[in-house]
């Protein structure tokens, strides 16, 4: 369906936990193989995206010269949005050109901006602009996904805008090229990922669960958790089937005993104060903790809301930011739409 300009779209995406993390030794491509068990969580961002053009504009395959911008609003409660990359290494911006490059629309330049007109608006004179505003509240490389939740809303976004009609399977194609957690942000929910995590299969999931998100302000890179983990000597990766079956039975304790993260040893070996972050989870109650992906965010498996926020509260002092977030959270939902 065609959209005119001026046309808006809001996208909410949700941050990815992983429950199971199991990691194969690196590969000669440099990537490794992983066996994970991946939820959407309660904590989102807010991806606007706006189109902006003179004249009316036709399916996006004839739009020759679109072109694609993004500004930073900061996170929500916090004014900034320290940490996230602003020019064309945005995984917002990728995933536009990705997604460009599949309909057959020339985006530029990589990394244009969008030129200003005399009152300060986007300049239409080349052609029309699609404008994206990123508002953050997922914490930024901290082992939850932001960047690959905010490329997903761009793509989710972007094929609703653009009127471009794009199934859901085929959007997971163009993410898979973006990043390894994209496909999986596109539906959310509870998966299975194989691979480089790119082969995402939907897991039967017989609960809610509730979490506490103890979130560390200081980023930790993904890239420099891999490096630690090649040099411990990793084993296989290890077996999903016991979060697998708990998540299919609703059964917490066993959930909670079997929660696995192969890169949790390289993360504390980096920040060694994690392993007291995690085991502060434990001691005032929690079912089960665990250090998110790469890290640093620390998890804390609730009996439910109100267990969630008592231990929330009780660490309170330990984290730089503790949030309650219930899970699995569904995937990027379009939350507003204008056509003018």
């Amino acid at each position: 369906m065609e959209r005119g300009p001026g046309s808006s779209i809001r996208v909410r995406v949700p941050a990815k936990i992983n429950l199971h993390l199991g990691v194969g030794p690196r590969r000669p491509d440099g990537y490794h193989d992983v066996v994970s068990v991946l939820q959407t969580v309660g904590l989102h961002d807010t991806l606007e995206l706006i189109l902006d053009g003179d004249g009316h504009w036709a399916h996006p395959a004839a739009r020759r010269r679109m072109r694609a911008s993004l500004t930073l609003a900061g996170s929500e409660g916090e004014g900034t949005a320290r940490g996230v990359p602003e020019g064309a290494d945005n995984l917002v911006l990728v995933a536009a050109r990705r997604l460009m490059a599949h309909l057959g629309i020339d985006g530029g330049p990589e990394g244009e901006r969008t030129p200003q007109g005399h009152d300060g608006a986007a300049s239409t004179d080349d052609g029309p602009w699609t404008r994206m505003r990123l508002t953050k509240r997922i914490p930024v490389a901290a082992g939850m996904a932001g960047g690959s939740a905010d490329a997903a809303a761009a793509l989710v976004g972007l094929n609703r805008l653009w009127g471009a009609d794009l199934d859901v399977t085929t959007l997971r194609d163009v993410a898979a090229l973006v990043g390894s957690d994209v496909p999986f942000c596109i539906e959310g929910g509870t998966a299975l990922a194989t691979g480089t995590g790119t082969s995402v299969a939907r897991v039967l999931n017989g609960t809610t669960t509730y979490w506490v998100v103890g979130i560390d302000r200081s980023p930790l890179s993904t890239a420099d958790v891999y490096a630690a983990f090649d040099t411990l000597a990793p084993p296989a990766p290890t077996s999903p089937d016991a979060v697998l079956h708990a998540l299919r039975t609703g059964d917490l304790g066993e959930l909670a005993h079997s929660l696995h993260n192969d890169l949790e040893p390289a993360a504390i070996a980096l920040r060694p104060e994690l392993a007291g972050r995690r085991d502060a989870m434990l001691d005032v109650g929690a079912l089960g903790s665990l250090v998110s992906g790469s890290g640093p965010t620390v998890l804390g498996l609730a009996r439910d809301a109100e267990d969630a926020r008592r231990i929330a509260a009780a660490v309170a002092d330990v984290f730089d930011v503790v949030e309650v977030a219930a899970a699995p959270a569904g995937g990027p939902e379009v939350t507003a739409q204008r056509t003018s």
